[in-house]
């Protein structure tokens, strides 16, 4: 199983990034996958930020991101998107994309997103 973050960079406050997760190694469309992205900003402990199932039927976002984010996924290209609008300095962060699979933990290496004027 591999997960591969990418898309993070710097951006001003009120600015849009895009965030894409590519998996591989599990059959990505399986009913049981659900595909999360976490953050841990210096100092503080990796929370959640989003969490999508299989369908992306059912989606479930943190108080602080609600309004501003979308979680997403693309089953044929087996990858998962975080839209991040309205960007926040307190949203900076290393972002993670991460997936339980067959009693795994498993995370994406991260992408450093940081709001900065």
């Amino acid at each position: 199983v591999q997960l591969l973050d990418s898309g993070g960079g710097l951006v001003q406050p009120g600015g849009s990034l895009r965030l894409s997760c590519a998996a591989s190694g599990f059959t990505f469309s399986n009913s049981n996958y659900v595909m999360s992205w976490y953050r841990q900003a210096p100092g503080k402990e990796r929370e959640m930020v989003a969490i999508i199932d299989t369908s992306g039927s059912s989606i479930q976002y943190a108080d602080s991101v609600k309004g501003r984010f979308t979680i997403s996924r693309d089953n044929a290209k087996n990858t998962v998107y975080l839209q991040m609008n309205s960007l926040k300095p307190e949203d900076a962060a290393v972002y993670y994309c991460y997936a339980y699979i067959h009693f795994n933990n498993y995370w994406g290496q991260g992408t450093q997103v940081t709001v900065s004027s």
